[in-house]
């Protein structure tokens, strides 16, 4: 069963939001940043229009939430809670069949 704490619901604007912030605080991080590029193939002159694709914005949120330590990096530095992560990335990516919500 689906552990309902974590069904708290972001608007795009806000899981958008979250997720710019994500790039943002990868900017300040170069080795973080390095591996993010390198694992999504993403060159840094492509970075400004990536940012407008709902799918970027996903692949930002999911390369926080395959890492625990990046997560937990990311939400000390911007005082975000991890709950919020999980929501914004719960935004853009869809359920599995795992997730109960199929």
């Amino acid at each position: 069963m689906r552990d309902k704490s974590h069904d708290k619901r972001l608007s795009g604007e806000e899981a958008e939001k979250l997720a710019i912030a994500v790039l943002a605080w990868l900017a300040g991080e170069p080795d973080m940043m390095g591996r993010f590029l390198a694992l999504t193939g993403v060159e840094p002159q492509q970075l400004r229009s990536a940012m407008t694709q709902p799918a970027f914005l996903g692949g930002l949120l999911d390369f926080l939430m395959q890492h625990e330590p990046s997560l937990l990096a990311f939400c000390a530095a911007s005082g975000t809670k991890p709950e919020s992560v999980m929501a914004a990335w719960a935004h853009y990516v869809k359920p599995g069949l795992d997730s109960g919500e199929y």
